[in-house]
């Protein structure tokens, strides 16, 4: 009996748990023409197996993945950002904690490839997320090794591990895009990867001035991670929805004062953070040679570099999502912006 084509890829250990397009020749020199670097080109060597990750692999899994070939360029930006040092691959391949890379797209190219910034921006909607965030998945995956329970160590992982990838809504935006904040141009097309858990929704449809929708937002978050870890260990990105960003806008409130504002703000003092019969875990700080007096106030938020804020979502409903990062500079991860090379 003639072996199953869609089957034989799951024998061979090279999907995510769904079907993959087969990778058949003519479907991988059709995916290479959507970009102009050279097929043999090393893009990175992909962490904790440091499998060679060059255009034509990276091309074979975004074939596999069922993107089409003008989605290849901010493919290749996104794994370049995954295999800057900084961004820490080979630790987040193997952590037992949730993480998952989380591609932020700005710039001309959101359009033109038709990237979702808008509703339902973290589900099911548009091809490109969907397709993008699956391809980088099995690139970790094939030529880093990282497969569940085997390398990949994560507890329970999250749905963002098949896929995660969205676009800003910066045409509802305030304030300058994440690519902006982060030294490129507007007319640049770029990627921002971020270390990230899965979204944790946050509901404030009273609120009507930026100070009050801040201190909403800032205090619903106090519970990432934990609700006793002051401050995060972590980066955190905090994705504002089109409603609440108008409010923001309404009151003149640029990004940095939502940022200051947060570490400013939301703070609880020392003594309220210390393991107690109610709860054994504590805040970090407890660790530290010369801790805190029981009255000082310990902020959630380490510093506004460690914060990061970008628009998407529909514009209906007051929502905005808190996203918590994966441990922090020192010995996780932070986020890496790459310019798409289009």
């Amino acid at each position: 009996m003639t072996q199953d084509d869609i089957e034989s890829w799951f024998d061979r250990g090279v999907t995510d748990g769904l079907p993959v397009v087969p990778p058949t020749q003519e479907r991988v020199e059709r995916m290479l023409r959507g970009s102009r670097r050279e097929r043999e080109e090393l893009v990175g060597e992909i962490p904790p197996n440091y499998g060679r990750g060059t255009v034509e692999k990276i091309a074979v899994n975004a074939v596999m993945a069922g993107c089409r070939p003008d989605y290849l360029p901010v493919l290749l930006a996104a794994v370049e950002a995954a295999c800057d040092p900084a961004f820490n691959l080979h630790g987040l391949q193997a952590t037992t904690h949730f993480a998952a890379p989380l591609i932020v797209v700005n710039g001309p190219i959101r359009s033109r490839i038709g990237l979702n910034a808008g509703f339902g921006v973290f589900g099911p909607r548009a091809r490109a997320n969907a397709t993008i965030g699956r391809a980088l998945r099995l690139i970790l995956i094939n030529l880093g090794g990282a497969r569940a329970g085997e390398i990949s160590m994560s507890t329970f992982g999250h749905p963002g591990r098949y896929t995660y990838c969205i676009a800003e809504h910066e045409e509802a935006s305030p304030w300058e895009p994440l690519h902006v904040e982060r030294g490129l141009l507007p007319d640049d097309s770029a990627v921002t990867l971020f270390a990230g858990e899965a979204p944790h929704g946050i509901s404030d449809h009273a609120s009507r001035t930026a100070k009050s929708l801040a201190g909403s937002l800032g205090w619903s978050m106090t519970g990432l991670w934990n609700a006793k870890h002051f401050p995060l260990s972590s980066h955190t990105m905090l994705v504002v929805g089109p409603e609440h960003a108008q409010t923001f806008r309404n009151d003149g409130w640029s990004k940095a004062d939502l940022k200051r504002f947060l570490v400013e703000t939301v703070r609880r003092p020392y003594r309220e953070l210390l393991p107690d019969e109610a709860s054994g875990e504590g805040t970090n700080l407890r660790f530290v040679q010369d801790s805190p007096a029981p009255d000082d106030l310990i902020p959630k938020f380490a510093s506004v570099e460690e914060l990061h804020v970008v628009v998407a979502g529909g514009a209906a409903g007051r929502f905005s999502v808190a996203i918590p990062g994966w441990l922090g500079a020192r010995n996780g991860s932070r986020p890496v912006t790459r310019r798409v090379e289009e």
